[in-house]
């Protein structure tokens, strides 16, 4: 008793107060303390490199290393990646006060803890005006890709694919320093005149993954590819040619890449992860292999891989190592993204790289249903077994005893009896983006005893074959219905599944793919991101002249948000005719309009760069487009254009302006000439309307009687926001 009296004391209260007190203070500090003394992968970012001898830049990060933690050994231990070919840095593991030590230092721009990145992801090079058959192409006229080397940032590869056979092409470019590592179930005889490297790298992802049993693990340690990502995405942009390919009898046709004598050089940096279920990619890691393919001759960089939003500034992470590679002349693309069609989820943002919007082909895979009442109705599959000849057909409204009605979702299927689904046909209904919705969907109607499945969604989802040829076709929401209304119009409802048909061409048009991420851009929404759209600069239209839709939970027309400046046009962009080129130069510039300070660029681009004052504006960045997302007053900005069809070139200015924007050009001639071959443009954007506004889209195009070089222009009102900015 005396303990709770005195528990309930004002003296003893207080007392009691006080040493909990002291004992949160004694276990957060110890927390604290746990944390700090944990060593976390830290990216340490040194800018361009000061010296060209490799040995010595990493002699270097020893010894910067040595210093901070007291010796050579724990350095050694500490160190995970030196980067010192297309850049200075390194990756170590680092406590938290170690990691601000560093960053501290003068010799630093930035120190930053190790993130993660996912992956990203025929007929498609015909489609884009490129068959191998058409002998006057721009395929043939650069000999297929001969002597470009693409470099691969992914999953790795399975060498085994005839994709990358070496038939006919002849010895590996002479610039090339690279080569192929052994590993598990991979040695240097994978490789050959096509794919002339191979490396992977997986420190990083060791160091934040302890728990990961590498010889557990279903994944290959070495460049093999466990999950086909990389595999898939190198042979699409450089497979070698590989004839009479398709799909389980679906007409396929031949195969190839859109460079079939382009070298191919692949660098694992994503492993795949049991608990996780998928792929994880580790920045560090990312970097390390950009780092290599710099030293190792690519001309060109690969990467279907993001992050997530909220986006990295441009100075962080694998940005900074695809600056290096872009500075040097190596082209970097990017995959834009798997999270359409909402907006703002492009990721890869950065105006020196090129980012890629998912569009279709104009390719589909016809499924006749024919229902009882001898109506036709065309679904998608790929169904490549026996006709399913008039068969039952059922919509189970009332699953099982339930007193819940579900109405036939296609997630709820297995809460039905079986004998509703035994021997018949399903039609169901989801609103689920995955396929994983059709797959267990499909898993329910089987184990049931059921014959087929029709399962009405959104269109434009991803196609995915149903295993073991089990009849599942996917409708939309409207024909859904349709065969709904049918099956309540009579008491034996039927219907007939023929097997799947590949249709080519008209009258299937071409889309914005829904999972490929939109703009605007989030983290800087003056540089238009996606920058085109693939697989296919300035179609705005598909081949047929048709405008591209994008796909979603509504079907719209698709604007710069969604394919950027276009649809790939390859034959077009060999003879631009105008280019807005831009360099080093406009991307300090961009730097410098995004507040980032003199020292941090003068380290990433090598020289002494001060920015002038009052800062630049973004808006004048050079890109091939315009983007004014807070207009309230006139915007001036400025844009240069080369030059590069015939010396005497005369182009006129056509605006399309977005509607309520008044858009003025000046000059509205350009002329060119031997001595003049660059020319420079003002723009003078302002807006009628009173209100805050979305974006409205017009275009800029400059016309010669051979050319229409065109660029987006995108703007929104804000005029409230300027407001509040002002009072």
């Amino acid at each position: 008793m005396r303990v709770v009296v005195n528990l309930l004391g004002g003296e003893d209260i207080y007392s009691l107060s006080l040493v909990l007190v002291v004992l949160s203070l004694i276990i957060i500090a110890l927390n604290v303390a746990r944390a700090d003394a944990e060593s976390k992968v830290h990216i340490v970012y040194l800018g361009e490199k000061q010296h060209d001898d490799p040995e010595f830049v990493t002699k270097s990060h020893h010894q910067m290393l040595s210093s901070l933690l007291g010796s050579k050994e724990e350095a050694h231990n500490s160190l995970v990646h030196s980067y010192r070919h297309g850049f200075s840095g390194f990756a170590a593991k680092l406590t938290e006060s170690q990691a601000k030590k560093l960053a501290d230092s003068p010799q630093v721009v930035h120190v930053l803890p190790d993130s993660f990145y996912e992956l990203a992801t025929t007929r498609t090079w015909d489609y884009l005006g490129l068959s191998v058959a058409n002998p006057k192409n721009l395929l043939n006229d650069t000999n297929m890709g001969d002597h470009v080397i693409i470099g691969f940032i992914d999953s790795g590869v399975w060498p085994e694919s005839e994709s990358f056979n070496d038939n006919g092409i002849g010895p590996i470019p002479s610039h090339w320093k690279g080569g192929c590592e052994s590993g598990e179930n991979f040695t240097s005889t994978n490789c050959n005149n096509k794919l002339i490297g191979a490396k992977y790298f997986i420190n990083g992802f060791l160091s934040e993954n302890k728990d990961y049993n590498t010889t557990q693990s279903r994944d290959y340690i070495s460049p093999r590819d466990f999950i086909g990502h990389g595999t898939h995405v190198a042979s699409i942009a450089g497979g070698s040619f590989v004839p009479n390919v398709s799909y389980k009898g679906l007409a396929g046709g031949n195969l190839r890449g859109g460079a079939p004598r382009a070298r191919i050089a692949i660098y694992k940096a994503c492993w795949y992860v049991d608990r996780l279920g998928g792929v994880t990619c580790s920045s560090s890691d990312i970097l390390k292999a950009m780092d290599e393919a710099m030293h190792d001759g690519v001309d060109v960089l690969s990467l279907s891989l993001g992050a997530q939003v909220p986006l990295f500034p441009e100075t962080d992470r694998i940005a900074t190592g695809t600056f290096h590679a872009v500075a040097k002349g190596i082209v970097v693309v990017f995959a834009g993204g798997n999270s359409g069609p909402a907006a703002h989820t492009v990721t890869n943002t950065a105006p020196w790289v090129i980012t890629v919007a998912a569009t279709t082909l104009d390719r589909s895979f016809a499924t006749p249903i024919t229902l009882g009442n001898k109506n036709v109705i065309l679904g998608q599959a790929l169904y490549t077994g026996p006709e399913l000849g008039f068969t039952s057909l059922v919509y189970p409204e009332n699953p099982g005893n339930s007193s819940e009605t579900f109405s036939g979702v296609c997630e709820r299927l297995n809460l039905n009896a079986n004998r509703t689904m035994t021997g018949k046909v399903v039609l169901c209904f989801t609103s689920e983006t995955l396929y994983s919705a059709v797959a267990r969907a499909a898993s329910y109607v089987k184990a049931a005893g059921g014959l087929g499945l029709i399962i009405a969604r959104n269109p434009g989802y991803n196609l995915t074959p149903c295993t073991d040829d089990f009849p599942c076709v996917a409708v939309d929401y409207e024909l859904g219905t349709d065969i709904l209304l049918y099956i309540r119009s009579t008491r034996s409802p039927v219907l007939k599944i023929q097997p799947s048909r590949t249709l080519v061409g008209q009258p299937v048009g071409t889309k914005v793919a829904t999972f490929s991420s939109r703009g605007p851009n989030s983290i800087a929404p003056a540089i238009l991101k996606p920058d085109i759209g693939a697989p296919g600069v300035t179609w705005r239209t598909d081949p047929f002249g048709e405008q591209i839709f994008a796909e979603g939970s509504s079907r719209k027309v698709a604007d710069p948000f969604d394919y950027g400046g276009g649809l790939v046009n390859p034959e077009k962009a060999a003879d631009p005719g105008l280019i807005y080129d831009m360099g080093t130069e406009d991307y300090v510039l961009y730097l410098c309009s995004a507040g980032y300070n003199d020292t941090s660029i003068s380290q990433l681009v090598g020289k002494v760069t001060v920015c002038s004052n009052p800062k630049p504006s973004v808006f004048d960045v050079n890109l091939p487009s315009i983007t004014i997302p807070n207009l309230k007053d006139e915007v001036t900005l400025t844009r240069t254009v080369t030059n590069v069809g015939p010396v005497d070139s005369v182009y006129k200015v056509v605006v399309e302006p977005p509607l309520g924007i008044r858009v003025a050009v000046t000059p509205e001639t350009l002329v060119f000439n031997s001595k003049n071959k660059s020319v420079s443009f003002t723009v003078r954007v302002s807006t009628t309307h009173k209100i805050n506004t979305g974006f409205y889209f017009g275009s800029l195009i400059w016309r010669d009687p051979a050319h229409n070089v065109t660029i987006p222009v995108s703007v929104r009102t804000q005029i409230l926001q300027n407001y509040y900015d002002e009072n």
